[in-house]
């Protein structure tokens, strides 16, 4: 069994709003604090959102995704860069449309999340505040041009699934002489919405037992109980874990958690309970399959 990478995601505007302990979006310095102080706990995947904004109305061509700003994300890059580790950096908003998704190419991320299935999300945990919703189909032929700028570009793709559709889909892909290494899968659930897979551990072991062949498996769960339940069950079957604001802020006795950084250790302790050792960036690099 590999150590175990864990990936932090820091950004809860869009699924927690209101939430008090995340900084203004555009504070990149805050943020990035933020991802610096989990990687020092262990993190060793930095899952970053920029700078974005979600529209306010489903657009002319069906869609309602976030708009990305360049800069912020630039920014954001940066600072993350500067705790002196070499985390990976993988760039999420995986719904974003895909000429943005290649503009975003160039600030040379490890990574780049993609959604292999339909995006259909509802973030609303908090009635005070309004829905959140997300809407975007993505066809074969854009997860084919998509996966062929990533390569090019020498970003290894974070394969999104939010159900076993997404699965059918990177085969699809391969079949088509891409991602020919090892895929890096984040399975997500308890994501609310039409791509909604349920957080239990039968639907966990669902997904592992049907995963592609030559895949890595990670989990994201947006649940407040269910999170902490399912993340040991995937730490002793062997796969890869992540934790952060944007999928759960709050800590196993369901206090609101002070950091990011908190939500790491927890995870830590997990992992060394039960004799599994947490990955360096050194061994988080090779597990995952990108270079410095």
């Amino acid at each position: 069994m590999d150590p175990l990478v864990i990936t932090v995601t820091v950004d809860s505007t869009m699924s927690y709003p209101g939430y008090k302990g995340m900084p203004a979006i555009e504070d990149t310095d805050k943020v990035g604090q933020e991802y610096i102080d989990s990687v020092n706990a262990g993190a060793t995947l930095c899952h970053h959102h920029g700078v974005h904004y979600l529209e306010d109305a489903i657009q002319a061509d069906g869609k309602k995704l976030s708009k990305i700003d360049f800069d912020g994300w630039r920014d954001l890059t940066e600072k993350i860069r500067t705790v002196g580790t070499d985390p990976i950096m993988q760039f999420g908003i995986a719904s974003a449309r895909l000429p943005e998704k290649v503009e975003l190419m160039s600030l040379k991320p490890d990574m780049m999340s993609y959604a292999f299935n339909v995006h259909d999300e509802y973030f609303q945990p908090d009635p005070a505040y309004p829905a959140n919703e997300m809407y975007s189909l993505h066809p074969r032929d854009e997860l084919v041009e998509f996966v062929t700028a990533a390569e090019a570009h020498g970003v290894k793709p974070e394969i999104e699934c939010f159900y076993t559709g997404a699965f059918w889909n990177l085969e699809y892909v391969r079949r088509q002489g891409l991602l020919q290494e090892k895929a890096w899968a984040t399975l997500f659930f308890g994501w609310q919405g039409g791509a909604w897979t349920p957080p239990t551990p039968d639907a966990l072991m669902y997904m592992v037992k049907h995963l592609p062949p030559n895949t890595n498996w990670n989990i994201s769960v947006m649940d407040a109980v269910a999170q902490w339940q399912l993340l040991p069950l995937a730490i002793a079957l062997g796969g890869h874990v992540r934790v952060g604001w944007e999928d759960n802020p709050y800590l196993p006795g369901g206090e609101a958690s002070r950091s990011n950084a908190e939500l790491v250790e927890i995870v830590v302790k997990m992992a060394q309970q039960i004799g599994r050792p947490i990955a360096n960036v050194e061994e988080a690099r090779r597990i995952v399959g990108v270079s410095r």
